[in-house]
């Protein structure tokens, strides 16, 4: 089993999201997780779908979303070729005799601390999946309230492009 992850376009109204993540649970596929949201066409979203499966199981993934009808276009991101980047909020326990430690932590991560408290911090980061799980494996000795990702977001480097220019 390998991670793949797709990215696809399709049409942007009401639906489509249910119809995709449909057809992932009719044929007993789990999303590891999913990403989805307007593209510079808005009549285009764009989803990124990470998937755990084997090639066979892939293929046939690519191959029903293709038979979708609001399914515009597929590609698979590749680590070598494309930027995939996830964001993540992150809400610990932040007692001020340990802020300073803290902020050491969030500083070499690069994340940012968008709210504080009396007893608490909310911080975000963006980057790969592996930078994040870091990071919350080093702040969980000061207490971690809650944790949300988004899920990984991709792109295709330098001059490739999903697009379909009938929609443009």
């Amino acid at each position: 089993m390998a991670k793949h992850t797709l990215s696809v376009l399709v049409n942007n109204h009401m639906g489509v999201l249910s119809r995709v993540s449909g057809l992932f649970s009719r044929r007993g596929f789990s999303i590891e997780s999913l990403s989805s949201g307007t593209t510079e066409n808005k009549k285009v979203a764009r989803m990124t779908i990470v998937v755990d499966c084997d090639t066979i199981e892939f293929n046939q993934i690519k191959n029903q979303l293709a038979k979708l009808m609001d399914v515009v276009a597929i590609s698979e991101a590749k680590d070598d070729d494309s930027v995939m980047r996830e964001l993540a909020l992150i809400k610990i326990d932040c007692q001020s005799d340990k802020r300073s430690q803290i902020m050491e932590i969030v500083n070499i991560f690069r994340a940012h601390v968008v709210d504080v408290t009396n007893s608490s911090m909310i911080l975000e980061i963006t980057g790969d999946k592996s930078k994040i799980t870091a990071l919350i494996s080093m702040l969980d000795e000061f207490g971690i309230k809650e944790v949300i990702r988004t899920g990984v977001t991709a792109i295709a480097r330098g001059e490739s492009e999903l697009k379909n220019n009938a929609l443009d």
